[in-house]
Protein backbone atom coordinates (compact mmCIF):
# COMPACT_ATOMS: atom_id res chain seq x y z
CA UNK A 1 0.00 0.00 0.00
CA UNK A 2 1.54 2.83 -0.97
CA UNK A 3 -1.37 5.85 -0.38
CA UNK A 4 -0.93 8.15 2.12
CA UNK A 5 -3.68 7.66 5.00
CA UNK A 6 -5.14 11.00 7.00
CA UNK A 7 -4.78 9.96 10.42
CA UNK A 8 -6.88 12.02 13.52
CA UNK A 9 -5.59 12.36 17.03
CA UNK A 10 -8.58 12.73 20.05
CA UNK A 11 -7.63 13.95 22.98
CA UNK A 12 -4.71 15.21 21.32
CA UNK A 13 -2.47 17.63 24.04
CA UNK A 14 -1.36 14.86 26.76
CA UNK A 15 1.77 12.74 26.88
CA UNK A 16 0.36 9.94 24.85
CA UNK A 17 -0.72 12.62 21.79
CA UNK A 18 2.77 13.74 22.04
CA UNK A 19 4.13 10.78 21.54
CA UNK A 20 2.36 9.75 18.65
CA UNK A 21 2.42 13.11 16.72
CA UNK A 22 6.46 12.34 17.34
CA UNK A 23 5.38 9.04 15.54
CA UNK A 24 3.68 10.09 12.63
CA UNK A 25 5.74 12.15 11.88
CA UNK A 26 8.78 9.83 10.87
CA UNK A 27 5.78 7.33 9.22
CA UNK A 28 6.10 6.59 6.04
CA UNK A 29 2.05 5.84 5.23
CA UNK A 30 0.47 8.36 7.61
CA UNK A 31 0.25 11.78 7.97
CA UNK A 32 -1.68 14.29 10.22
CA UNK A 33 -5.31 15.58 9.29
CA UNK A 34 -5.86 16.94 12.54
CA UNK A 35 -5.02 16.76 16.37
CA UNK A 36 -8.13 17.39 17.96
CA UNK A 37 -8.18 19.36 21.12
CA UNK A 38 -10.77 21.35 22.95
CA UNK A 39 -8.72 22.89 25.74
CA UNK A 40 -5.90 24.21 23.31
CA UNK A 41 -7.54 24.70 19.75
CA UNK A 42 -6.37 26.91 17.80
CA UNK A 43 -2.86 26.77 19.08
CA UNK A 44 0.19 25.72 16.78
CA UNK A 45 1.07 22.15 17.91
CA UNK A 46 4.89 23.20 18.16
CA UNK A 47 3.91 25.47 21.19
CA UNK A 48 2.16 22.82 23.43
CA UNK A 49 4.90 20.50 22.02
CA UNK A 50 8.15 22.40 21.51
CA UNK A 51 10.16 18.95 20.94
CA UNK A 52 8.32 18.31 17.30
CA UNK A 53 10.53 21.40 16.63
CA UNK A 54 9.05 22.27 13.35
CA UNK A 55 7.35 19.00 11.96
CA UNK A 56 3.78 20.15 11.43
CA UNK A 57 4.89 23.74 10.55
CA UNK A 58 2.01 26.25 11.43
CA UNK A 59 -0.56 23.39 11.94
CA UNK A 60 -3.03 23.93 14.60
CA UNK A 61 -4.95 21.76 17.11
CA UNK A 62 -8.45 21.72 16.10
CA UNK A 63 -11.84 22.23 18.11
CA UNK A 64 -13.79 19.23 18.55
CA UNK A 65 -16.84 20.87 16.58
CA UNK A 66 -14.43 20.59 13.61
CA UNK A 67 -13.93 16.99 13.70
CA UNK A 68 -16.76 15.52 11.27
CA UNK A 69 -14.40 17.68 8.25
CA UNK A 70 -11.42 15.43 8.81
CA UNK A 71 -13.99 12.26 8.57
CA UNK A 72 -13.98 11.40 4.94
CA UNK A 73 -13.01 8.19 2.66
CA UNK A 74 -10.61 6.33 4.56
CA UNK A 75 -9.09 7.50 7.86
CA UNK A 76 -6.81 6.50 11.01
CA UNK A 77 -8.20 7.43 14.36
CA UNK A 78 -6.20 7.34 17.20
CA UNK A 79 -7.97 8.21 20.50
CA UNK A 80 -5.85 9.65 23.50
CA UNK A 81 -8.54 11.12 25.35
CA UNK A 82 -8.64 10.51 29.45
CA UNK A 83 -10.36 7.29 30.98
CA UNK A 84 -13.84 8.15 30.99
CA UNK A 85 -13.77 11.01 28.09
CA UNK A 86 -12.72 8.38 25.47
CA UNK A 87 -15.77 6.88 25.17
CA UNK A 88 -17.92 9.63 23.96
CA UNK A 89 -15.84 10.97 21.42
CA UNK A 90 -15.09 7.61 19.80
CA UNK A 91 -19.19 7.39 19.66
CA UNK A 92 -19.13 10.61 17.98
CA UNK A 93 -16.58 10.10 16.09
CA UNK A 94 -18.15 6.69 14.40
CA UNK A 95 -21.70 8.47 14.40
CA UNK A 96 -19.72 11.23 11.98
CA UNK A 97 -18.28 8.87 9.77
CA UNK A 98 -21.50 6.88 9.12
CA UNK A 99 -23.22 9.71 7.84
CA UNK A 100 -20.43 9.68 5.48
CA UNK A 101 -19.79 6.27 4.83
CA UNK A 102 -16.36 6.88 5.54
CA UNK A 103 -14.24 3.77 6.67
CA UNK A 104 -12.66 4.20 9.85
CA UNK A 105 -9.94 2.47 11.93
CA UNK A 106 -9.36 2.98 15.59
CA UNK A 107 -7.19 2.50 18.66
CA UNK A 108 -7.99 3.80 21.51
CA UNK A 109 -5.52 4.08 24.30
CA UNK A 110 -7.87 4.94 27.09
CA UNK A 111 -9.51 2.38 29.62
CA UNK A 112 -12.93 2.55 27.53
CA UNK A 113 -12.56 -0.19 25.52
CA UNK A 114 -10.50 -2.44 27.23
CA UNK A 115 -13.59 -4.28 29.21
CA UNK A 116 -15.52 -6.51 26.97
CA UNK A 117 -19.24 -5.53 28.89
CA UNK A 118 -19.96 -2.41 30.48
CA UNK A 119 -20.55 -3.57 34.11
CA UNK A 120 -16.83 -4.92 33.87
CA UNK A 121 -16.31 -1.13 33.38
CA UNK A 122 -18.22 -0.02 35.79
CA UNK A 123 -17.10 -2.37 38.64
CA UNK A 124 -13.43 -0.95 38.17
CA UNK A 125 -13.92 2.60 37.10
CA UNK A 126 -17.24 3.08 39.36
CA UNK A 127 -19.17 5.09 36.74
CA UNK A 128 -21.35 3.96 33.94
CA UNK A 129 -19.84 3.64 30.61
CA UNK A 130 -20.19 6.55 27.98
CA UNK A 131 -20.88 3.79 24.82
CA UNK A 132 -21.64 0.43 26.12
CA UNK A 133 -23.21 -0.35 22.52
CA UNK A 134 -20.32 -0.21 20.98
CA UNK A 135 -17.86 -2.27 23.11
CA UNK A 136 -18.31 -5.25 21.31
CA UNK A 137 -16.59 -3.46 18.45
CA UNK A 138 -13.51 -3.65 19.94
CA UNK A 139 -10.82 -6.20 20.93
CA UNK A 140 -7.83 -5.45 23.91
CA UNK A 141 -5.08 -6.88 23.48
CA UNK A 142 -1.42 -6.44 23.12
CA UNK A 143 -0.49 -6.97 19.46
CA UNK A 144 1.64 -10.01 20.32
CA UNK A 145 -0.70 -11.75 21.49
CA UNK A 146 -2.93 -11.82 18.67
CA UNK A 147 -2.53 -12.98 15.13
CA UNK A 148 -3.80 -10.98 12.06
CA UNK A 149 -5.72 -8.19 11.86
CA UNK A 150 -9.09 -7.91 13.84
CA UNK A 151 -12.48 -7.03 13.11
CA UNK A 152 -13.40 -4.08 14.28
CA UNK A 153 -11.61 -1.20 16.25
CA UNK A 154 -8.82 -1.62 19.00
CA UNK A 155 -8.91 -0.75 23.06
CA UNK A 156 -5.20 -0.97 24.07
CA UNK A 157 -4.33 -2.49 27.38
CA UNK A 158 -3.07 -0.34 30.11
CA UNK A 159 1.10 0.77 30.76
CA UNK A 160 1.62 -1.66 33.74
CA UNK A 161 -1.19 -3.92 32.18
CA UNK A 162 0.94 -4.40 28.64
CA UNK A 163 4.05 -5.03 31.14
CA UNK A 164 2.64 -7.46 32.79
CA UNK A 165 0.35 -9.36 30.35
CA UNK A 166 4.02 -9.69 28.16
CA UNK A 167 5.59 -11.74 30.91
CA UNK A 168 2.15 -13.67 32.31
CA UNK A 169 0.73 -14.57 29.07
CA UNK A 170 3.04 -17.13 28.00
CA UNK A 171 3.42 -18.48 30.98
CA UNK A 172 -0.25 -19.26 31.10
CA UNK A 173 -0.15 -20.31 27.57
CA UNK A 174 2.59 -22.64 27.79
CA UNK A 175 1.46 -23.66 30.90
CA UNK A 176 4.57 -23.69 33.54
CA UNK A 177 3.09 -21.60 36.31
CA UNK A 178 0.42 -22.17 38.67
CA UNK A 179 -1.96 -19.58 37.97
CA UNK A 180 -1.34 -17.31 41.14
CA UNK A 181 1.15 -14.44 40.25
CA UNK A 182 2.54 -11.93 42.17
CA UNK A 183 3.48 -8.94 40.70
CA UNK A 184 5.68 -5.59 41.67
CA UNK A 185 5.67 -2.47 39.46
CA UNK A 186 7.74 0.61 39.02
CA UNK A 187 6.59 3.36 36.76
CA UNK A 188 7.68 7.02 35.83
CA UNK A 189 5.78 10.02 36.61
CA UNK A 190 4.42 10.40 32.76
CA UNK A 191 2.14 7.34 34.19
CA UNK A 192 0.05 9.79 35.95
CA UNK A 193 -0.74 12.31 33.13
CA UNK A 194 0.21 15.41 32.13
CA UNK A 195 -2.40 17.26 34.60
CA UNK A 196 0.14 18.06 37.49
CA UNK A 197 -0.79 16.57 40.99
CA UNK A 198 1.08 16.24 43.92
CA UNK A 199 3.04 12.46 43.25
CA UNK A 200 4.32 13.97 40.42
CA UNK A 201 5.67 17.31 41.78
CA UNK A 202 9.33 17.28 41.10
CA UNK A 203 10.64 17.88 44.92
CA UNK A 204 8.27 15.03 45.60
CA UNK A 205 9.18 12.47 43.26
CA UNK A 206 12.71 12.83 42.74
CA UNK A 207 15.05 10.90 44.79
CA UNK A 208 11.88 8.98 46.12
CA UNK A 209 9.82 5.79 45.98
CA UNK A 210 7.10 4.48 47.28
CA UNK A 211 3.78 2.02 46.85
CA UNK A 212 0.49 3.33 46.05
CA UNK A 213 -2.89 1.15 45.91
CA UNK A 214 -1.21 -1.66 46.30
CA UNK A 215 -3.33 -4.97 45.67
CA UNK A 216 -6.43 -2.86 44.40
CA UNK A 217 -4.69 -0.93 41.46
CA UNK A 218 -6.96 -1.15 38.17
CA UNK A 219 -4.78 -2.96 36.16
CA UNK A 220 -5.23 -6.28 38.01
CA UNK A 221 -8.55 -6.79 37.13
CA UNK A 222 -7.50 -5.55 33.47
CA UNK A 223 -4.84 -8.26 33.60
CA UNK A 224 -6.69 -10.80 34.96
CA UNK A 225 -9.43 -10.57 32.08
CA UNK A 226 -7.20 -10.29 29.23
CA UNK A 227 -5.34 -13.58 30.61
CA UNK A 228 -8.82 -15.28 30.75
CA UNK A 229 -9.63 -14.45 26.97
CA UNK A 230 -5.99 -15.28 25.43
CA UNK A 231 -5.39 -18.25 27.72
CA UNK A 232 -8.44 -19.57 29.12
CA UNK A 233 -7.21 -19.60 32.22
CA UNK A 234 -7.98 -16.67 34.73
CA UNK A 235 -5.11 -16.08 37.10
CA UNK A 236 -5.51 -14.27 40.66
CA UNK A 237 -2.76 -11.45 40.49
CA UNK A 238 -1.81 -9.47 43.51
CA UNK A 239 -0.39 -6.28 42.28
CA UNK A 240 1.53 -3.44 44.32
CA UNK A 241 2.53 -0.52 41.80
CA UNK A 242 5.12 1.76 43.01
CA UNK A 243 5.97 5.39 41.96
CA UNK A 244 9.89 5.91 40.60
CA UNK A 245 12.15 8.79 40.81
CA UNK A 246 12.52 9.01 36.95
CA UNK A 247 9.67 10.26 34.10
CA UNK A 248 9.57 7.42 31.82
CA UNK A 249 9.27 4.19 32.04
CA UNK A 250 8.14 0.27 34.07
CA UNK A 251 9.50 -2.00 35.58
CA UNK A 252 7.63 -5.19 36.27
CA UNK A 253 8.95 -8.31 38.90
CA UNK A 254 6.43 -11.13 38.42
CA UNK A 255 6.78 -13.87 40.75
CA UNK A 256 5.34 -17.63 39.94
CA UNK A 257 5.69 -21.24 41.00
CA UNK A 258 6.44 -23.57 37.95
CA UNK A 259 4.44 -26.70 38.06
CA UNK A 260 7.03 -28.72 37.59
CA UNK A 261 10.94 -27.90 38.03
CA UNK A 262 12.66 -27.30 35.26
CA UNK A 263 16.15 -25.07 34.78
CA UNK A 264 16.08 -21.86 33.85
CA UNK A 265 17.67 -21.88 30.23
CA UNK A 266 14.56 -23.68 29.35
CA UNK A 267 12.35 -21.10 30.37
CA UNK A 268 14.43 -18.74 28.83
CA UNK A 269 14.00 -21.10 25.27
CA UNK A 270 10.90 -21.40 25.34
CA UNK A 271 10.02 -18.18 26.06
CA UNK A 272 12.39 -16.90 22.58
CA UNK A 273 10.50 -19.24 20.68
CA UNK A 274 6.89 -18.02 21.92
CA UNK A 275 8.07 -14.55 20.60
CA UNK A 276 10.24 -15.44 17.98
CA UNK A 277 8.56 -14.01 15.30
CA UNK A 278 8.59 -10.22 17.32
CA UNK A 279 10.76 -7.97 17.08
CA UNK A 280 9.51 -5.96 19.53
CA UNK A 281 9.68 -8.45 22.51
CA UNK A 282 13.34 -9.64 23.12
CA UNK A 283 14.18 -12.47 26.15
CA UNK A 284 17.62 -11.78 27.32
CA UNK A 285 19.83 -13.54 29.69
CA UNK A 286 20.59 -11.69 32.59
CA UNK A 287 17.70 -9.04 34.18
CA UNK A 288 16.40 -5.88 31.87
CA UNK A 289 17.43 -2.82 32.36
CA UNK A 290 15.35 0.41 32.07
CA UNK A 291 17.18 2.65 30.13
CA UNK A 292 18.08 0.14 27.11
CA UNK A 293 14.23 0.11 26.47
CA UNK A 294 13.26 4.07 27.52
CA UNK A 295 11.77 6.31 24.25
CA UNK A 296 11.87 2.86 22.15
CA UNK A 297 9.14 0.46 21.00
CA UNK A 298 10.69 -2.29 23.03
CA UNK A 299 9.63 -4.92 25.89
CA UNK A 300 12.82 -6.67 27.22
CA UNK A 301 12.16 -9.71 29.35
CA UNK A 302 14.33 -11.45 31.97
CA UNK A 303 14.04 -14.77 33.74
CA UNK A 304 15.19 -16.34 36.97
CA UNK A 305 15.07 -19.46 38.30
CA UNK A 306 15.00 -21.42 41.56
CA UNK A 307 13.55 -25.06 41.79
CA UNK A 308 9.90 -24.14 41.57
CA UNK A 309 10.01 -20.47 42.03
CA UNK A 310 10.40 -18.38 38.95
CA UNK A 311 10.98 -14.88 38.55
CA UNK A 312 10.12 -13.06 35.38
CA UNK A 313 11.13 -9.55 34.82
CA UNK A 314 9.54 -6.88 32.07
CA UNK A 315 10.83 -3.43 31.14
CA UNK A 316 9.36 -1.24 29.04
CA UNK A 317 9.03 2.46 28.53
CA UNK A 318 5.17 3.43 29.74
CA UNK A 319 4.33 5.95 26.89
CA UNK A 320 5.27 3.78 23.65
CA UNK A 321 4.73 -0.30 24.21
CA UNK A 322 2.75 0.68 26.88
CA UNK A 323 1.01 3.55 25.08
CA UNK A 324 0.93 5.26 21.87
CA UNK A 325 3.71 2.80 20.44
CA UNK A 326 1.62 -0.09 21.36
CA UNK A 327 -1.72 1.57 19.69
CA UNK A 328 0.86 2.81 16.19
CA UNK A 329 1.71 -1.32 15.70
CA UNK A 330 -1.88 -1.88 16.13
CA UNK A 331 -2.61 0.37 13.76
CA UNK A 332 -0.25 -0.61 11.24
CA UNK A 333 -1.53 -4.38 11.50
CA UNK A 334 -5.86 -2.97 11.44
CA UNK A 335 -4.18 -1.08 7.86
CA UNK A 336 -2.33 -3.73 6.36
CA UNK A 337 0.85 -1.85 6.93
CA UNK A 338 4.49 -3.03 7.81
CA UNK A 339 3.31 -3.73 11.86
CA UNK A 340 6.63 -1.84 13.05
CA UNK A 341 6.29 0.97 10.27
CA UNK A 342 6.66 4.21 12.30
CA UNK A 343 8.51 2.32 15.40
CA UNK A 344 12.01 1.60 14.68
CA UNK A 345 13.52 4.84 15.86
CA UNK A 346 15.87 3.77 18.55
CA UNK A 347 15.48 4.93 22.12
CA UNK A 348 18.51 7.57 23.62
CA UNK A 349 20.46 5.39 26.11
CA UNK A 350 22.03 8.23 28.49
CA UNK A 351 18.54 9.62 29.49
Amino acid sequence: MNDTIPTVILGGTGYVAGELLRMIVQHPQLYLSAAISESRAGEQIRAVFPNLQNNFGDQTFVPREHLAEHISDKVAIFCAAPHGASAALVAETIAAAAEQTAELTIVDTSADFRYATAPEYEAVYGKPHGAPELLDQFTCSVPEHLSGTQSGHIGHPGCFTTAILLAAVPLLKLQFVEPKLYAVGITGSTGSGHTPASNTHHPFRHSNLFAYQPLTHRHAPEVTAICRSLTDTEPTLQFVPHSGPFTRGIHITLQAQLTTPMPETEVRQALQHFYADHQFVQVLDGTPRLKDVVGSNYCHLGVAVNGTSLVLFSVIDNLVKGAAGGAMQWMNRQLGLDECAGLNLPGPAWV
